[in-house]
């Protein structure tokens, strides 16, 4: 059986992980997608214009029982992950909320094994439906996330500024290398 390594890529919104989780699932590898698109827009279905605002413990324990599940899911190899468990409570910090034990809880019993971090990226940078947050926001969201995760004890690497192809390069060469 092959070792499994669980690699999370985490940052604010527009600042390319969809984009690089995509060229990274055209490499070969297991990429498990972001899953609040898919919340929101069975909220809208719903008539719920923004369940993340209009209830955010509802939307984040939708989040946190999807993330719970694609963790589990991973039996073996290199698994990629379009945002992480700990991104749940890091938004309530963002919008000031209290945060649920049971959010800590389940980000200290799912451990990831590397996490890279996607800075701001205003020349990227899109709004659509499901993402409300301006440019502004996206950096303190992205500013947050960093530190959460520092906190619980992870150290973010900075993936810089690149076209996609060069990103995943950059991804790659850091996974291979922290195996030596």
């Amino acid at each position: 059986m092959k070792k499994l390594k669980r690699i999370l890529i985490i940052g604010g919104p527009g600042s390319g992980k969809t984009s690089v989780l995509k060229t990274i699932e055209k490499g070969g590898f297991q990429v498990h997608h972001e899953i609040s698109r898919e919340v929101t827009a069975k909220a809208q279905e719903q008539g719920i214009e923004q369940l993340f605002l209009t209830d955010p413990f509802a939307f984040s324990n939708q989040l946190l029982d999807g993330r719970i599940l694609q963790f589990r899911k991973a039996k073996e190899g290199i698994h990629f992950y379009d945002r992480g468990i700990p991104d749940v409570p890091a938004y309530h910090v963002f919008t000031g909320d209290e945060i649920p034990p049971a959010f800590i809880k389940a980000c200290e019993e799912h451990i990831y094994d590397q996490v890279f971090f996607l800075p701001p990226w205003e020349a990227i940078y899109k709004s659509d439906k499901e993402r409300y947050e301006s440019y502004e926001q996206a950096v303190v969201l992205g500013d947050i996330l960093k530190l959460f995760y520092t906190q619980l004890g992870y150290s973010p690497i900075t993936v810089p500024q690149l076209d996609l192809e060069n990103r995943f390069n950059f991804i790659k060469d850091h996974i291979y290398n922290s195996d030596r």
